[in-house]
């Protein structure tokens, strides 16, 4: 067997340096022989040191004034401390000429050096939690905040530390070095929730000096109880309450229901220090922001220092904790939080309440969802927050296309708001940027765009274009199609016209048979369905003896019950719209932008590229834009007629957003996500649909899928099912919701964040009701 090179020049290196510390130690503090073993530390190097059967603690430093100034200022609040309460903290042991910390020179360096006691203890972190447990250390760190109330440092006071929740901003920088993009995204919605709910009121917040670290491996535990706290090295000045959201972080941070953790520390915290309703209203945000400086710092210490581990010993646990922190509502903390102190809440409107006044000056034609409302507070990513404190999985809502207030996309909007918002009158850079990133994103036939405010507004313009070109004003249109609310819109939309409320179908419309492989008479979707069903179409154009200047369609047809169009539907009836002089136009507002996974835009899956496309919901994940993306041709065509002006269409800040969402689906891989996600929850349903036989089909692509419900043993559609299983998924805290001509499919097209986990959630849940529905 080989055996292992043995380095003797850096042990003999080790050796003497070790030696070197016991000639300090010796000198300094008059030690015989004193037993040095090396302890891992952060950012300066800490020694286990025994004499005379006497445990310490040596900790060096290399040497710069401002730090050493901190160390003097930490060993005054230590010795402040012991004077109250001995045994709980580690005290400062002079040198024999009296001094607290001094300098040497260690390894030919400058270095501050000073000498604690030891304290006896085992760690907190290697105890089974209990509430008991934290209880204790609620009343420990009460008694430690109110000790170092009375003790006052200048040089505390004005440290600035990255490890201080105020100065969060500091972290900023380190968002860069999180190496996945989705992470970099949470913490950066976190940073923007610091800055909108903390910021404006930290000056008003009680401030103090405090330990700034209680975290599970400086908190000492014997003989049941918490009995002592190490580690002052981050002591500083700084909200009162942040002592408090630090403790609770690495308290919740490894538990599956954070919150059910918090009351016995808080109660106990409070007892001694009374915390104020201010104080509790931003706890939510500053324990967030605990964990995100927390996961800043060690991606940057693994960037700059892969070797060191010490630096990233709580990193997961904090990665868990954000990605649970942002699905419990920050209302909801907050009350709990207040419920355990015994402090008022504020008194929610009732939902009927709400309802009263809404419709005081909101028409009632204005359709609000679910049998039990749901009355909104803000939203993030895939969650919304309701107003009694409860968050909310949202399945159902595709208008934030990459997630509900996206930190890219909302500072994208605030930064250009500031800077100018005006129209497209004038030049300005934003304009051309988007336009150009936009068009990159279509075959090169597609080259010019125009910008609206919304998916009908882009829709009319479609209409208009259409005639400008074709001269010809009969359309095409698909069954059970939806392409807006303007009244040309409407009149294109057979899920509008054709309502028993509607005004009918016009003269210059009309409709081809949607090609539905499950309800449609062509049931073999390998091509063949498709060509028939686009035969049907024709045969339409040619019964009504007129020639059409345009046909539009969706690729998945959403009022209709979440259709994908049969396949080869499009290859086969686009050569014979254009052979007789009118052009193809695809409405993407659904599909498009990466929602269906395999494809950027929803017309790729046909095998087509039209010579016109209709953009709206996703583009500004929220924030109301459109757009028509056209050949050239038509493009000239329109600039025949009277000028074309949209006051809002293409202002900066809406530009700056549309780049901003573009940008989001590229960084975070969000189609690949709508890809990955959404074959397995569309799998997930296939396995739901063998074990309940009123699932008739499942059908989709990507994040926008649809499952119909039908009476046992039939293909009649279930409405009063679709209805309950709506309903009772709210009722649940998930949204999705329900469409088709009879109402009786379910249609979940989340943002492109949803997660795997997300699906199992909904899917499950659904099971729990048909299961619950049969056996009553």
């Amino acid at each position: 067997m080989k055996k292992k090179k043995v380095n003797y020049q850096l042990l003999s290196t080790q050796l003497l340096f070790m030696l070197e510390l016991k000639k300090i130690l010796q000198e300094k503090f008059q030690f015989e022989n004193p037993k040095i073993d090396k302890l891992i530390g952060y950012f300066n190097i800490n020694y286990a040191v025994e004499d005379r059967a006497t445990k310490y603690i040596f900790k060096t430093y290399r040497f710069d004034q401002e730090l050493f100034d901190i160390i003097e200022a930490e060993n005054e609040a230590l010795l402040h401390l012991n004077q109250m309460e001995v045994g709980k903290y580690p005290n400062p042991v002079p040198t024999l000429q009296g001094e607290s910390i001094f300098l040497a020179e260690i390894d030919g360096n400058p270095t501050s050096c000073r000498l604690l006691t030891f304290l006896e203890g085992a760690f907190l972190g290697d105890q089974e939690p209990t509430k008991k447990l934290y209880e204790s250390l609620g009343t420990f760190l009460g008694k430690l905040d109110r000790s170092l109330h009375t003790f006052k440092s200048y040089t505390l006071k004005a440290r600035k530390l990255d490890w201080d929740i105020q100065f969060l901003h500091l972290n900023k920088a380190l968002i860069e070095d999180i190496e996945n993009p989705q992470d970099r995204t949470l913490v950066r919605y976190f940073f923007l929730l610091y800055q909108e709910n903390v910021a404006p009121i930290l000056p008003g917040l009680r401030h103090q000096i405090i330990h700034n670290d209680a975290n599970e491996w400086n908190i000492l535990f014997q003989n049941g109880t918490v009995s002592g706290i190490i580690d002052f090295g981050d002591l500083t000045y700084s909200p009162l309450i942040n002592e408090v959201a630090i403790a609770m972080t690495y308290i919740c941070y490894d538990k599956e229901n954070p919150l059910d953790w918090t009351a016995d520390f808080l109660k106990a915290y409070h007892r001694a220090i009374p915390l104020e309703p201010k104080e509790l209203d931003v706890l939510y945000y500053l324990i967030a922001a605990r964990l995100c400086i927390s996961v800043c710092q060690s991606a940057h210490a693994r960037k700059v220092d892969p070797q060191n581990s010490y630096a990233s010993i709580s990193e997961n646990a904090a990665w868990q904790m954000l990605r649970k922190w942002v699905a419990i509502n920050p209302l909801g903390a907050t009350n709990t939080f207040k419920k355990a102190l015994n402090l008022p809440i504020a008194e929610v409107p009732s939902l009927e309440s709400q309802l009263v006044r809404r419709h005081q000056s909101i028409s009632p034609l204005l359709s609000i969802s679910y049998k039990k409302q749901l009355s909104v507070t803000g939203a993030a990513f895939q969650y919304m927050y309701d107003s009694s404190g409860i968050a909310v999985l949202d399945a159902y809502n595709n208008i934030p296309h990459v997630g509900h207030s996206h930190p890219k996309v909302v500072e994208a909007g605030q930064r250009q708001m500031a800077k100018l918002n005006t129209n497209t009158r004038y030049l300005y850079d934003q304009l051309a940027e988007y336009a150009e990133k936009l068009l990159a994103k279509f075959p090169s036939s597609l080259s010019k765009v125009y910008f609206v405010n919304s998916g009908s507004a882009a829709s009319d313009l479609a209409m208009r274009m259409a005639f400008a070109h074709t001269k010809n004003p009969n359309v095409l249109v698909m069954e059970h199609g939806y392409h807006g609310n303007t009244q040309i819109s409407i009149d294109i939309s057979d899920y509008k016209f054709n309502n028993k409320k509607g005004f009918g179908q016009k003269s210059n419309i009309l409709k081809a048979p949607i090609p539905d492989t499950y309800l449609g008479k062509h049931k073999v979707n390998d091509g063949s369905a498709g060509k028939l069903f686009a035969q049907d179409a024709i045969q339409v154009i040619l019964d009504s003896g007129k020639r059409v200047g345009a046909f539009i369609t969706e690729p998945i047809v959403g009022c209709g019950g979440q259709v994908p169009l049969a396949e080869g539907y499009l290859q086969n009836l686009y050569p014979v719209m254009r052979n007789q002089g009118g052009i193809c136009i695809s409405d993407e507002v659904q599909t498009g932008f990466g929602r269906m996974g395999d494809y950027f835009w929803g017309y790729e899956a046909q095998g087509v590229v039209p010579d016109m496309v209709v953009l709206g919901k996703p583009m500004g994940n929220g924030h109301p834009m459109g757009a028509i993306v056209c050949t050239e041709a038509i493009a000239e065509s329109f600039s025949k007629g009277v000028e074309f002006f949209s006051s809002f269409g293409g202002n900066p800040v809406s530009c700056a957003i549309g780049l901003a969402v573009l940008e989001v689906i590229e960084e975070e891989g969000l189609q690949e996500n709508a890809k990955i996600v959404g074959d397995y929850y569309l799998e997930l349903f296939r396995d739901l649909k063998k074990n309940h036989s009123c699932i008739g089909d499942v059908r989709g692509s990507g994040l926008f899928i649809g499952v119909e419900l039908v009476k046992l043993g039939t293909t009649k559609a279930d409405t009063a099912l679709a209805s309950h299983i709506k309903n009772e998924l709210r009722n649940r805290n998930i949204l999705i919701s329900t469409d088709g001509p009879n109402d009786n499919v379910l249609k979940t097209k989340p943002p492109l964040c949803f997660s795997k986990e997300n699906a199992v959630m909904v899917v499950e849940n659904i099971d729990l009701i048909l299961k619950n529905q049969l056996k009553s």
